[in-house]
């Protein structure tokens, strides 16, 4: 009997590598939009792109979770030692915390600090959130905390996928490959 009879059902799969795609733009853009000594088009083009991205994303993420919710994941392989279940377990627990954080911080650090969300005013949506430095300080600390503990979290993702991919050679990482045809 094989380790893990079946993967990720492919609405699933479709999910985790769209969001994953989105969100692997997104660091970038937000960790270069804010050094200094960018050109003023290249810092408000960064911007506007990371606004945007997360606002369409959120949505994506929310549907995620409720997928998720409502399918349950397949089994981890039973060779995969009990601290290992739970470690993976806890990680996507955090992660997905972290992908509904980070678009709600960043959306009210946005929003309290008076800026626009380009795509929210096109479409007619109000700030919902009225103007206070304190506020959209207290949301920014939020937001870069959460997108460092984010790095980390999917730096040891990533290196869990490659285990199992490349040591253990189990069926994890053809689980949850992006579907074909």
């Amino acid at each position: 009997m094989p380790d893990r009879p079946q993967g990720y059902r492919v609405p699933a799969r479709m999910f985790h590598w769209g969001i994953a795609l989105a969100v692997l733009l997104m660091i970038p853009a937000g960790l270069t939009m804010t050094r200094e000594g960018l050109s003023r088009p290249l810092q408000d083009t960064l911007f506007i792109f990371h606004k945007n991205l997360g606002v369409l994303l959120f949505p994506f993420i929310l549907a995620r979770l409720a997928y998720r919710l409502t399918h349950p994941p397949p089994p981890l392989p039973d060779s995969m030692p009990d601290w290992q279940k739970r470690i993976a377990r806890l990680s996507h627990v955090l992660l997905y915390t972290l992908l509904i954080l980070m678009p709600l911080s960043g959306f009210t650090r946005v929003r309290a600090g008076g800026f626009p969300i380009e795509l929210l005013d096109w479409l007619g949506f109000g700030p919902w959130i009225g103007k206070s430095e304190t506020l959209a300080k207290m949301a920014q600390g939020l937001h870069y905390a959460g997108a460092m503990c984010l790095i980390a979290l999917l730096t040891l993702h990533v290196a869990a996928t490659l285990h199992h991919a490349l040591i253990r050679k189990d069926s994890v990482w053809p689980g949850m490959w992006p579907p074909r045809g």
